[in-house]
């Protein structure tokens, strides 16, 4: 933990930096403001140095630790009255606009070759919650940190855009002031970026939105476990492939080496090469950790929803319990912010863009049908 001190109080002064601009700028939320200061530090002269070395480890313990304590208490702003309150008809919206957004930025990330876990991950912030949803399937996955560092970057800039893009467009598409906000709650990406966005159509658009994507938030418990139980399948094939490899390299060896064992003598029973207790075909095969189905943090998050809904909390205890989580979120991106490199995102850089915009069409256009279709 020692070690991690440098790199935690980077972060703290990130946090910090990032509610004096939002105090300063109230339309930038604290959590955009916390992974853009990360990319900034990163990338500043004088800074870079600490931030790629002594600082590296407390920033990524930043980004994944604190990522799953924010996770947790972000279950304690979801009721399950409230959700439930929302209609039928509404959650079946909100499940066809999460099925579509996941599935499709998937597929259109793979055909787009982008590498290692980023299509899967951009696919997650698209259809749940941005960074926090990021963050939650990056840790069942084990991505790499460039990986969720880049999709990060890219959800929080094309949620940032919402913000300014999606109020232009309410009286052109011809939505009412609750149509706007159950619009805005099921195709903006953050929590604070919802808010941000649906706020300038009323207070009625403020809670539909909040409601609605809340709702989604809901779904990142069961695509958490969906992407563990697919890292276990994996891992599974993985292991008996290699098995079946070193079972055949075995065969292949004796075959090879029957001669020379026939004139210099064979081993005894149970030996390979002479040594004892070896037998053919059954060399150790390393098969790697398995993520559990349901992670712990998943299970927390879980927990703190039914928490909520039993009404036990006191307004005070949520309030203070809503402020550490933004808290722990802001440090957690502004982690996964410094572990951005732009040099290397601008190889990839018009795939992902183009990635980006196919993925905000889709769950702009499935959710704006799905609104219409239930109000």
């Amino acid at each position: 933990m020692r070690g991690d001190a440098p790199g935690l109080l980077l972060a703290a002064l990130g946090v910090a930096a990032a509610l004096g601009v939002h105090a300063l700028v109230p339309a930038v939320p604290k959590l955009t403001a916390a992974v853009v200061l990360g990319m900034v530090a990163a990338h500043l002269p004088g800074v870079r140095p600490v931030v790629r070395g002594i600082a590296r480890p407390g920033l990524s313990t930043a980004g994944k630790r604190l990522m799953r304590l924010g996770i947790v208490l972000l279950g304690l702003k979801l009721s399950l009255d409230d959700v439930l309150g929302l209609g039928w008809a509404t959650v079946a919206m909100v499940l066809a606009v999460v099925a579509a957004t996941f599935a499709g930025t998937l597929w259109l990330g793979r055909r787009l070759g982008l590498p290692g876990d980023q299509p899967l991950l951009v696919a997650t912030g698209y259809s749940i919650c941005g960074a926090s949803a990021i963050g939650a399937v990056s840790q069942a996955a084990g991505s790499e940190e460039e990986d969720v560092a880049a999709s990060v970057a890219l959800v929080t800039l094309c949620g940032t855009l919402a913000i300014a893009v999606l109020p232009l467009l309410q009286h052109p598409l011809g939505l009412d002031e609750l149509e706007f906000g159950r619009w805005v709650g099921a195709s903006v990406h953050d929590v604070g970026q919802v808010v941000a966005t649906a706020q300038t159509s009323g207070a009625g658009a403020l809670r539909e939105a909040v409601l609605v994507k809340l709702m989604r938030v809901v779904l990142l418990a069961p695509l958490v476990a969906g992407v563990a139980v697919m890292v276990r399948r994996n891992l599974r094939a993985a292991r008996v492939a290699r098995v079946a490899s070193v079972e055949v390299a075995a065969g292949v060896s004796t075959g090879a080496s029957a001669a020379v064992t026939s004139a210099a003598g064979a081993p005894a029973e149970g030996e390979v090469g002479g040594k004892p207790g070896e037998k053919s075909g059954e060399k150790s095969v390393k098969t790697g950790n398995r993520p559990p189905i349901v992670p712990l943090f998943v299970a927390g998050f879980l927990a703190m929803i039914v928490l909520r809904t039993t009404g036990v909390l006191p307004e005070r205890a949520l309030g203070l319990a809503s402020d550490a989580q933004e808290l722990l979120l802001a440090a957690a991106l502004f982690g996964l912010g410094s572990a951005v490199h732009l040099p290397t995102m601008a190889r990839t850089g018009g795939r992902i863009a183009l990635l980006g915009l196919g993925s905000w069409v889709v769950v702009a256009g499935v959710s704006y049908a799905g609104v219409l279709v239930t109000t």
